[in-house]
């Protein structure tokens, strides 16, 4: 079953669950707007290149639509649909006021150069401009974005509607218009939702001394994730990337592994404890055996679907959080579930990128600027109440965590039909 199949089934289920009609549930499912369309570009060789993109709109109930745009060889229109539908439920679910969308090109963005990603990113603006805007569609990085393609694409959005308009896109750099804390909100928020999880579940579930943690992808959410849980007392014991993994038994350093992978283009081997990086106080792993050590909290990272049918019986972790879209399909996630796996939703643990992206949508329309640690602080709140609702629906309702995350959002949603 696809993510988009997956993701329609979930609402659905949902739905009925609520006791919503078959009209309200399709509303709720079916995108209200999809935009598909070719990007032409020449290379630096002066040859022309084509490349499919798309924008999803998927429901404006609740606001504007809010999501990001990723640059994926494997973009398609499914994907993008059905991660424009868990936006809609993610916004939901932490109660801010915007709908779902995603948008996405079909590349894969290590083979451009840096001329030719900065004009892919500002044609695909340009494609876009007509039916985006702070009051209508906002953007944001996604996998293989970041706050520079973001600025690129903004600039060519103002310049094309020839207006300022500084909350038309979101996850800017700082310098121009982004806000503090952005960077690090879905890693942080991520840990911010796993503490408060396991502090209400502390009576059922024991993690003793300091529980350790895989994470599979140590991009920028894997690494803040790493970074913070580190802070806090856990250790994280295993990285991976689309390269390889590493695997340091006593725990390893996040930010010395970072600036291993810096300079050698991947984690392996990256064996850094402390400080010091030496090939004594790890191994080299293969991504697949990350995601199956025996290790008590388990974040898949990076892409949907890697937790299913092929692994799911060897999967050895106490709790998956996921701070990837999708990262566990339903029959992973029903079996997992039922030998007593504590799975954190995507749509509850990951949602402090978009929380934070509305802090900047705030400030770029109130022409004011948080400090950092203001704007953590709020993320904080935010997600210790999601966490918290979530978490207490699931009891109530002796459901699993991510049915009670899908009956808040959905149910929330419904609210704006009846």
């Amino acid at each position: 079953m696809s993510m988009w199949e997956e993701t329609k089934k979930f609402i659905k289920q949902t739905g009925e669950k609520l006791g919503l009609s078959q009209g309200i549930i399709e509303r709720l499912i079916e995108p209200e707007m999809v935009y598909e369309f070719t990007i032409p570009l020449k290379k630096d060789d002066g040859s022309l290149q084509v490349f499919k993109a798309w924008r999803s709109q998927h429901n404006s109930l609740r606001g504007p639509y809010k999501g990001g745009i990723r640059f994926h060889p494997e973009v398609n229109e499914d994907e993008v649909k059905a991660l424009s539908a868990l936006m809609t439920i993610k916004c939901a679910v932490v109660n801010i006021p915007f709908g779902g969308g995603k948008g996405g090109v079909r590349v894969n963005p290590k083979e451009l150069s840096e001329r030719e990603l900065e004009l892919l990113s500002r044609a695909y603006s340009a494609k876009i401009a007509p039916f985006i805007g702070q009051d209508k569609d906002i953007p944001a990085p996604d996998v293989n974005t970041n706050p520079k393609i973001m600025g690129w694409m903004h600039e060519e959005y103002e310049k094309i509607k020839g207006v300022k308009e500084p909350s038309a896109f979101t996850g800017k750099p700082v310098c121009k218009g982004g806000s503090k804390g952005r960077v690090e909100a879905t890693g942080y928020g991520g840990v911010v939702v796993l503490e408060k999880i396991l502090n209400l579940k502390s009576q059922i579930l024991k993690l003793d001394g300091s529980p350790t943690i895989a994470i599979q992808g140590f991009g920028n959410v894997g690494y803040h994730f790493a970074k913070f849980a580190a802070e806090r007392g856990f250790k994280v014991v295993g990285v991976s990337d689309s390269k390889g993994a590493v695997y340091v038994e006593d725990g390893l350093d996040p930010e010395a592994t970072l600036k291993c992978k810096n300079e050698k283009g991947t984690v392996a081997g990256c064996y850094c404890k402390g400080s010091v990086c030496d090939v004594r106080f790890g191994k080299t792993i293969s991504g697949e055996e990350l995601l199956e050590l025996p290790v008590d909290i388990l974040v898949p990272a990076a892409l949907e679907g890697v937790i299913n049918e092929s692994n799911m019986k060897r999967i050895k972790a106490k709790v998956i959080i996921e701070m990837a879209n999708g990262p566990v399909t339903k029959q992973a996630h029903d079996y997992l579930t039922k030998k007593g796996v504590l799975i954190i939703p995507g749509i509850l643990a990951n949602a402090g990128g978009v929380v934070v992206s509305y802090f900047e949508w705030i400030q770029g329309r109130q022409g004011w600027r948080w400090g950092k640690e203001e704007v953590l602080t709020k993320l904080a709140d935010v997600m210790k109440k999601a966490a918290k609702e979530a978490w207490e629906l699931a009891i109530e309702g002796r459901v699993s965590l991510k049915e009670a995350a899908y009956l808040l959002g959905v149910r929330r949603l419904a609210e704006n039909l009846v």
